[in-house]
């Protein structure tokens, strides 16, 4: 059997426990919970002792532990332990945190012992932890791709602020060159009708002078 042996607890209290070999695993999963800091919560990690590895899981005040073959790896004992916080949780709930030692031993044992023995023989439990781990990867590459077009998206939609910016100050652009040609062809024909009434008013007053007189009275006898 691969999974040797497993434990759960609240701080350094054991709540329950299911040993599948005699060994001192109990012992040393007592010093190991000692050894865990209280800030160390919602961690996964394995201590190494002989051919032996100690796979721990803490979460919320939870402490799940097992003991496997140093061959087995480290995917399914987190899986189990997953597998056996979420059992123990939603078996127990509140009574988790008030209750004194061993008090679930007698039932939950019965359930390690069970998923112990499944972790361990039953090969689509570590067929169906990978396809799990294949899904965990697929559903970090959709949120990865989502974040990449939700960030596509606020790149266009700054590339239309932009754009609708340059429409916009085209057409102003557009409307004050309009009224500056405006302005120009409005003092072009004030400027061109000055200068019509200052060349005719030359041209009567050299026609008067050379008919000796505003009336013109030479140039009409």
């Amino acid at each position: 059997m691969a999974i040797l042996y497993s434990m759960v607890a609240r701080g350094a209290v054991v709540l329950a426990e299911f040993s599948a070999t005699t060994t001192n695993a109990s012992t040393m999963a007592r010093q190991i919970l000692e050894k865990i800091p209280p800030a160390s919560d919602n961690s996964n990690v394995s201590f190494s002792q002989d051919r032996y590895i100690f796979h721990v899981k803490t979460t919320d005040g939870l402490t799940v532990l097992c003991v496997a073959d140093d061959s087995f790896g480290r995917r399914i004992p987190f899986a189990f332990l997953d597998d056996i916080h979420q059992r123990f949780v939603k078996t127990y709930r509140h009574a988790i945190r008030s209750a004194p030692a061993y008090a679930m031993n007698e039932e939950f044992s019965r359930v390690l012992s069970q998923q112990m023995d499944h972790y361990s023989n039953d090969p689509n439990a570590d067929r169906i932890n990978r396809m799990k781990g294949e899904m965990s990867e697929v559903r970090n590459v959709m949120i990865a791709n989502i974040d990449k077009v939700l960030e596509r998206g606020n790149r266009l939609e700054m590339l239309v602020d932009k754009t609708s910016m340059m429409q916009a100050n085209t057409f102003r652009f557009r409307k004050q060159a309009n009224r500056f040609r405006n302005n120009m062809w409005w003092e072009n024909a004030k400027l061109t009708v000055t200068v019509v009434l200052i060349l005719l008013g030359l041209v009567y007053a050299l026609i008067a002078f050379i008919c000796h007189g505003l009336s013109l009275p030479h140039c009409f006898k």
